[in-house]
């Protein structure tokens, strides 16, 4: 892989190894409890699930030059977990959004879109990310996923969470990379019952997939993912990464961010992996705990490929007993950063149309909040034109 080069802008004693290291951690709030529960309730084989993760993790790096992060789609994610969706399933329906977004990626079309998107729409999704990712903390201190070996009492766990959070808050790049190698400790006494730590990849088999498994990923997890992605993961972090990195982030454009995302779901599908996307959240995740170049993706895409190819076996069951009152606390940490991204509205009109979408695509579905944000955006643009 080509040298990721360092700005002059960056080179200075403030963002050091250290704080991009710990960047590089700030977005396992969201890949550790998705990938867990894919990896223990639907099957999959963790080198296959962060093996891809990792790789992509390394391409963003190499391509982009700034962090931008890979994260598991969430809704297909989460309906694949509730429906408890089999591997070859899941690989068809990666297989389905890597073959849509490359196509959608690879016309330009989602760079046309982005020039006349209206910001307030934009600054909505971003809202509603922000607000969702609160509320999967609050689930993970309070209604802890099963697959999780050691849990608190929903009060200490919520208390642990808010205290971490502060910490986090107050000093984000100096102590995230210990608290999280901390995490890993814990993890590895909760699970020291399991037995002796197992090394080497786990096994990978190539996933049958037919043309009624397709059909059936199609349906259940792939059509409710596709506006979601379109909104979180391609427009959402290009203006994000406009707003944090400036000019250095000229790379990161929506039809970019597309056929990456799908060259990633292409080989996520092959292997029989967890499906993935650029999610606007994790850039903020790492931008807010001090990422400010590629080193910050390379660094963690690096630490996945390793694990999934020197611990796969093992990493499982590992994983299975990391501290979630900390995986929330990086979670309210990103959502917070990302909804001041809402800052540089200017107007009460736009700022009614994005705490509408950003509500409304919390409470209910985002891909028809925004619809409903952009009638609001013509019907509004319309009156003024008609009171010229």
């Amino acid at each position: 892989m080509a040298a990721v080069t360092v700005p002059a802008d960056v080179r200075s004693p403030t963002w050091t190894w250290w704080r991009e290291a710990s960047a590089s951690v700030a977005d396992l709030g969201v890949l550790v409890p998705i990938a867990v529960a894919l990896i223990v309730g639907n099957g999959l084989s963790a080198t296959a699930v962060l093996l891809p993760a990792g790789l992509t993790y390394l391409a963003a790096a190499w391509l982009y030059r700034v962090p931008v992060a890979v994260q598991p789609l969430k809704a297909f994610g989460a309906v694949a977990i509730a429906a408890g969706a089999g591997v070859e399933t899941i690989a068809a329906g990666a297989l389905l959004m890597g073959v849509v977004f490359l196509a959608l990626g690879g016309t330009g079309v989602l760079d046309r879109l982005a020039r006349v998107f209206p910001v307030a729409v934009t600054r909505g999704v971003q809202l509603a990310v922000g607000l969702t990712f609160a509320r999967i903390a609050w689930g993970l201190v309070t209604d802890p996923p099963a697959a999780f070996e050691a849990t608190l009492a929903p009060a200490l766990a919520v208390a642990v969470m808010v205290g971490l959070t502060v910490v986090l808050l107050r000093w984000p790049g100096r102590l995230v990379l210990v608290v999280v190698a901390a995490g890993m400790v814990v993890a590895a006494v909760v699970t020291r019952g399991a037995g002796a730590p197992v090394w080497g990849p786990s096994a990978v088999a190539l996933p049958h997939i037919d043309l009624a498994t397709l059909a059936a990923a199609a349906t259940l997890l792939v059509l409710p993912q596709v506006p979601l992605t379109l909104t979180n993961s391609c427009l959402a972090p290009a203006d994000a990464a406009r707003a944090y990195f400036g000019p250095r982030a000229a790379a990161v454009t929506p039809s970019r961010l597309a056929l990456s995302l799908g060259a990633a779901n292409v080989l996520v599908g092959a292997v029989g992996g967890m499906p993935l996307c650029h999610g606007a959240g994790g850039m903020s995740a790492h931008h807010s705990f001090g990422g400010r170049t590629g080193r910050t993706p390379a660094l963690i895409g690096g630490a996945l490929v390793v694990g999934a190819v020197a611990g796969g076996a093992g990493l499982a069951t590992l994983l299975s007993g990391f501290p979630l009152p900390l995986l929330a606390a990086l979670l309210v940490v990103a959502g917070l950063t990302h909804v001041l991204l809402l800052r540089d509205l200017r107007g009460a009109t736009s700022w009614s149309i994005a705490v509408g979408v950003g509500v409304l695509g919390f409470a209910t579905n985002l891909g028809w909040a925004v619809l409903a944000g952009l009638v609001a955006h013509v019907a509004v643009a319309r009156l003024r034109r008609g009171e010229r």
